[in-house]
């Protein structure tokens, strides 16, 4: 058993708890978090010296342990088809991708990561812990989303081929033509006159029930309202990753309800349609009632500079805990494992960060202990 006292608990499931206590069992689950508890006599003790205590943070869309540490090379674009929907990201998850060891150490415990935008339809997104030798037993929850792309990236890299897509037309085509044979598929399957089995339909049926969301890349206005549009036609979850032009269109976005994962802000903005990228995005997105979390898409963004994100974000508008949010329930929300990261409560997974100083409010903050089903895997 783990036992840490001591700390200012953010816990992101209510009011912060100064010189409160975190119980945490063999079983690696959270069992108590408040002020007055008396630990086993055979728990560790760990003292956080009045420091602030929060759960791990939660990277909602991300690329670790697929790439290398430059985005254009890797494991993660299967470049040969602009529909693969039966690739999953556990086939080529490496466990021991330096990035995951950095980002335990930086604070963040749980990773989303998947294939990247070349493909219209990239594969299944999973969510993995950072500390493990082996992706089976790292994982959170497989698959957590299907990824697909609008914009510029697949039309670039089909177009060069003088392939479809060549244009955003031919990308919002090749997507409903192939949405609609899923759905008849799934309705011959359902009606017990199946066709022929296909892997890629098979891949999609968990789509079209609503039993995971699309994971669309749109980072441009018209991009984003395309990707509402077939998500609408289809009656399809999705969550609008990147989303660069969302606080031109926010109160747009907020009447359509679906989650934004915003970012990433911190690099060059090369490519047109990220022209207005901005760390303003989202607090303006919050502030019309979009529910927002905060992306590196590491390696784009440096996987450890997440919280350093939120902190940008928060310096320009975002409310502190909502700031926190953005790195914690919001994307475990976002991404269906909030039933076991996210937030400090009893029952949920025993992932704990203690930091040198708030690293939202302090640029120097950074993880002094991370703790990941209530094991220390790093101390500074």
């Amino acid at each position: 058993m783990l036992f840490i006292r001591n700390g200012r608990i953010r816990t992101m499931a209510g009011p912060d708890i100064e010189n409160g206590c975190i119980l945490i069992g063999d079983d690696g689950k959270i069992v108590s978090v408040g002020c007055d508890i008396t630990p086993p006599s055979a728990a560790r003790v760990i003292d956080a010296g009045g420091r602030l205590v929060t759960p791990g943070c939660v990277e909602a869309h991300c690329h670790i342990g697929m790439s290398n540490p430059t985005p254009e090379v890797g494991d993660h674009n299967e470049k040969t088809d602009p529909i693969t929907p039966q690739m999953r990201v556990i086939d080529g998850f490496n466990p021991n991708h330096k990035q995951l060891k950095i980002a335990a150490q930086s604070g963040i415990t749980t990773v989303c990561t998947g294939p990247g935008s070349a493909n219209i339809i990239g594969g299944t997104f999973g969510a993995f812990k950072t500390a493990g030798s082996r992706a089976d037993d790292m994982v959170v929850k497989h698959p957590i989303a299907m990824k697909c792309a609008f914009g510029y990236n697949p039309k670039k890299v089909y177009g060069g081929m003088n392939k479809a897509p060549y244009t955003r037309m031919g990308t919002a085509a090749l997507l409903r033509d192939f949405l609609q044979k899923c759905k008849h598929y799934l309705e011959a399957k359902e009606n017990g006159n199946p066709l022929s089995y296909d892997s890629k339909m098979e891949a999609m049926i968990p789509v079209l029930k609503k039993e995971i969301p699309l994971k669309a890349h749109a980072h441009r206005t018209d991009d984003i309202f395309t990707a509402i549009r077939i998500a609408r036609e289809f009656d399809l979850r999705m969550t609008i990753d990147h989303c660069t032009d969302g606080h031109l269109i926010a109160d747009a976005l907020a009447k359509e309800g679906f989650p934004v994962l915003a970012g990433p802000a911190f690099y060059v903005a090369q490519k047109s349609e990220v022209q207005n990228v901005s760390f303003s995005t989202p607090a303006v997105l919050h502030n019309a009632g979009v529910s927002v979390s905060i992306i590196t898409d590491a390696s784009v963004t440096p996987i450890r500079y997440l919280p350093l994100c939120a902190g940008l974000a928060v310096a320009e508008g975002l409310p502190l805990e909502e700031g926190w949010k953005a790195i914690t329930i919001n994307p475990a929300t976002h991404t269906g494992i909030a039933d076991r990261v996210g937030s400090l409560e009893p029952g949920k997974d025993g992932d704990v960060v203690i930091w040198t100083a708030d690293p939202l409010i302090h640029i120097g903050g950074k993880a002094y202990t991370t703790i990941i089903n209530g094991n220390v895997e790093w101390q500074a």
